[in-house]
């Protein structure tokens, strides 16, 4: 009996110490394993649980400021202005009718609209939803004053644009707005989320990477529904403000060069040929970006697209014409350059010429202007030389070789967006386009600038800026520096880009601005363009539109002519639409803006030097 005792006690030991390594290997195991979680993984865990405890709001950057040429007074620049937010489960339930009705009033807005901005469905949100992007600081004062009355409304300071110049300014500069669903699309691997400011127009959209900063972070702690729980902020990330940029323009001349073509719908480009800074740009009709980013702004812009003038539209880049006359600048080159016709040979202009079944007249009809040379033909601008040479001597090939050569038909590059081309026609064109033969009318109305050919004034102003510079146009450009907003250092500069380089010999060009300079001094400027302030060369044109005696008026200058400093020399373009009552403007308009820019003068004061203040020049038919 006592040896059985000792035999079944001697069973249990090994199964009771087995029990136990098996208790303690698994203590083992959990207390390692809590061991990896709470000491070696622990920080990590950490980190997630505040990740998912706390919330992150942006702290949207201010945008740069934007500047002309002269780094002094800003262009455009941030206002104070607040975003609206309102966490609805904040709202009590006997409450929301009244909160509701109450941020109507103060907002101006239709009750239904709040309602619409804060669907049932958001009830029970914690996550706060922003009811108004821009309001003043009157009404977050008038909150503030009764916030009891306002439970679950809170605001953050996001600043607005102040466009201090507007007019043709606007055109320039352009306008800001909420970024759009299908914005979001392109733009969101870029950085850009819902709620995001972002440029609509000109150099605000061109450059709004640059402008935009870099949105700060705030962060508070909440609950599983999303309720704070800290007391206060506990870590926040500072915004960075967005860089200045200082523009080419100089506000004075812009000023200047809007005054000078006054109310006509049109446009003037003002252009440094030796760098191709652009000094102004000037469209009409135009608009004020400020009406656009305020309250109420969709109704601005859908006002603006309705207006049969267009006025959204920057005429400068984004409308192209027949730049009429004017081409002749190119045809005078290429004849020139090709040994077409001795220079001193003359061509009788009798008013008309025949062709086929048509009478081509001349602009000043019958008689005519004579027998005229290339330098007459040009000066006078005598229709009946350029068809005649053209069609005979160079060749409607030559031609579009030579338009090609001065940039016509090809996007200058600016940094504007929504730019056109302008058009160069050509034989192939018309055939696949029309499935009709390139006939010698065609030629002869493209030898003048008319028929198919079509050019933007900021190309014309680089067909001038080649003959200026012998040979090469550069790349136009708005942009001259990008500055630090902190110091104002600078950050990068527009170095001068060649966009085009001619083949055509020096000589030619230095001919050509010769004769240019004869349609001021003997030609069809001389009235017009006699300002004293510098020598101006430059051409006139008339370009016809329809069938119906309507004309778009012209002129393309550059002054002085023997500049010592090509820093000196500036290109002006002048265009006037034929849908304005007919005037000869477009030379009047240019030879203020020379006599202002050169004394340093304002509008009023040049137009009065030259006795042009408060008259209309007008004329009662087609003058070249």
């Amino acid at each position: 009996m006592g040896d059985y005792g000792e035999g079944r006690r001697g069973d249990e030991l090994p199964r009771v110490f087995l029990l136990v390594v098996l208790a303690g290997v698994v203590f083992s195991t959990y207390a390692s394993y809590l061991f990896y979680l709470q000491v070696i993984r622990g920080g990590e865990f950490q980190r997630k649980a505040v990740t998912i405890s706390r919330q992150i709001e942006r702290l949207p950057a201010q945008r740069g400021e934007i500047y002309d040429r002269n780094y002094n007074l800003p262009l455009v620049l941030n206002v104070d202005s607040f975003a609206l937010l309102v966490v609805p489960a904040e709202i009590p339930g006997d409450m929301r009718d009244t909160v509701f009705a109450k941020l109507a009033v103060l907002l101006e807005e239709p009750l239904d609209e709040i309602r619409r901005r804060i669907p049932p469905s958001s009830y029970r949100m914690f996550q706060p939803l922003e009811l108004e992007s821009s309001v003043t600081q009157s009404v977050i004062v008038n909150i503030a004053e009764r916030i009891d009355e306002f439970p679950g409304v809170s605001w953050y300071s996001r600043p607005k644009r102040n466009y201090l110049d507007t007019g043709s300014f606007s055109h320039i500069i352009g306008y800001v707005g909420n970024i759009s669903r299908d914005e979001l699309k392109i733009y969101y691997n870029r950085g850009y989320q819902t709620g995001d400011i972002l440029g609509k127009a000109g150099i605000e959209r061109q450059y709004d990477s640059v402008l935009r900063g870099v949105d700060g972070r705030q962060y508070k702690t909440v609950d599983v529904r999303g309720r704070r729980v800290d007391a206060g902020i506990r870590d926040v990330e500072p915004p960075l403000m967005g860089k200045n940029i200082v523009l080419t323009i100089d506000r004075p001349t812009q000023i200047l060069a809007e005054k000078a073509l006054g109310e006509r719908i049109g446009s003037v480009v003002v252009l440094k040929p030796a760098s191709g800074e652009i000094l102004a740009l000037v469209s009409y009709p135009s608009f004020n970006a400020n009406l656009i980013v305020e309250k109420g702004g969709n109704n601005e812009y859908a006002r603006l697209l309705e207006d049969t003038r267009m006025p959204l539209i920057q005429r400068t880049i984004q409308s192209s014409y027949p730049p009429a006359s004017t081409f002749k600048t190119i045809m005078t080159a290429a004849i020139i350059e090709e040994k077409s016709i001795p220079l001193d040979e003359t061509i009788l202009c009798s008013g008309e010429i025949n062709y086929g079944d048509r009478v081509f007249r001349c602009w000043i009809r019958k008689p005519g202007h004579g027998r005229l040379d290339l330098a007459g033909a040009l000066a006078q601008s005598c229709d009946v030389y350029f068809w005649e040479v053209g069609r005979d001597k160079l060749g409607i090939e030559r031609i579009v070789s030579y338009a090609r050569e001065f940039g016509f038909g090809l996007a200058t590059g600016i940094d504007l967006p929504g730019e056109v081309s302008g058009f160069v026609p050509t034989p192939q064109w018309k055939e696949r386009r029309f499935h009709e033969k390139w006939l010698g009318g065609d030629t002869l109305n493209m030898a003048i600038g008319q028929g198919y050919l079509l050019t933007t004034p900021l190309q014309l102003a680089d067909m001038m800026a080649m003959v200026v510079n012998e040979g090469v146009i550069y790349k136009p450009h708005l942009l001259k520096e990008i500055r630090d907003p902190r110091d104002g250092s600078i950050v990068t500069k527009t170095v001068p880009e060649v966009l085009l380089a001619s083949s055509i010999s020096k000589d030619t060009f230095k001919k050509t601005k010769e004769y240019l300079r004869g349609v001021v001094v003997e030609g069809t400027a001389r009235y017009p363009v006699n300002t004293k302030a510098v020598t101006i060369g430059g051409k006139t044109g008339t370009a016809e539109v329809g069938l119906h005696d309507r004309w778009h008026s012209w002129f393309v200058g550059f002054g002085p002519v023997n500049a010592t400093d090509p820093e000196d020399v500036i290109v002006v373009v002048a265009m006037i639409e034929a849908s304005n009552p007919w005037e000869w403007w477009a030379p009047y308009a240019t030879n203020i803006i020379f006599q202002g820019y050169f004394e340093g003068q304002t509008f009023e004061e040049a137009a009065s030097a030259l006795g042009l203040l408060g008259k209309t020049i007008s004329a009662g038919a087609r003058v070249e």
